[in-house]
């Protein structure tokens, strides 16, 4: 594992010194209740992509939102064919949003991120020097822009996760990540909630995967409103952490068993 933490030039986008990527991405973003900022996101991603990467599909969830998100989504999608919307007609949470999107992408890699706007889209191509010599590209925030209260429950999660399932990272819950789309089908996802990230890591390192950590800025949040520290994300999360935490420990013991 490498930790890494270049700096973004805006200076390379421009003049096009950007490494073009070599392979198909999946971008997925969950979006719930997101209409100021969804058709914005979307858009910049489609132009900071376009000179980077010759095939690229953006699919978009939208997790039962209850304002305009889904009528905005399918516009965006009838202008450009790069644009997939699931829809969920109610709020599963975040883990089944990203797991509906894992589902539908079609491309060699797979990319995630928030649709908030809290992380810039041009910072993927710091990844791209990597991802042929690693698995995945963990993106980790640097000068995280949440409340003091947010920041201290991150770092009490990330303890109990490194504790419980054994997955040591920089920020177990950034939302700018990178996998190969071939683990991303192959993995039996279970959880639904907020509690994604961490199985998707401890995945990873259970299957043998390799992984390296780059920072990427955090951008503060200019609408809406973060769900991530409401007590009922907060207590799926400890639930789901629990319950699946005890069942691979079994499916652990049972393989061993059989060896």
């Amino acid at each position: 594992m490498m930790h890494s933490t270049p700096s973004f030039s805006d200076k390379a986008a421009r003049d096009g010194s950007v490494p073009k990527l070599a392979h198909s991405l999946s971008i997925i973003l969950p979006a719930h209740n997101e209409e100021q900022v969804i058709a914005t996101t979307v858009t910049y991603i489609l132009e900071t992509l376009s000179p980077w990467a010759d095939e690229f599909e953006v699919v978009v969830v939208d997790d039962g939102s209850r304002d305009r998100t889904g009528e905005i989504l399918q516009a965006l999608a009838e202008q450009d064919q790069r644009v997939r919307v699931i829809t969920h007609p109610v709020n599963q949470g975040y883990g089944a949003a990203l797991v509906s999107g894992f589902k539908a992408a079609g491309k060699e890699l797979t990319f995630f991120m928030d649709s908030d706007g809290q992380f810039d889209i041009r910072e993927i191509s710091l990844f791209f020097p990597f991802i042929d010599q690693y698995d995945a590209v963990l993106g980790y925030r640097i000068d995280r822009q949440d409340t003091w209260m947010r920041k201290l429950n991150a770092w009490g999660w990330k303890q109990l996760i490194g504790v419980v399932l054994g997955v040591h990272v920089c920020d177990v819950d950034c939302a700018f990540k990178l996998y190969r789309t071939a683990f991303i089908h192959q993995s039996q996802f279970e959880t639904r909630g907020a509690m994604i990230n961490a199985e998707m890591l401890y995945k990873l390192k259970r299957a043998g995967y390799t992984f390296t950590e780059i920072g990427v800025h955090h951008l503060p949040r200019r609408t809406g409103q973060a769900t991530g520290a409401h007590s009922r994300v907060i207590l799926r999360a400890f639930k789901e952490l629990f319950y699946y935490a005890r069942q691979w420990r079994l499916q652990e013991k049972e393989g061993a068993g059989s060896v």
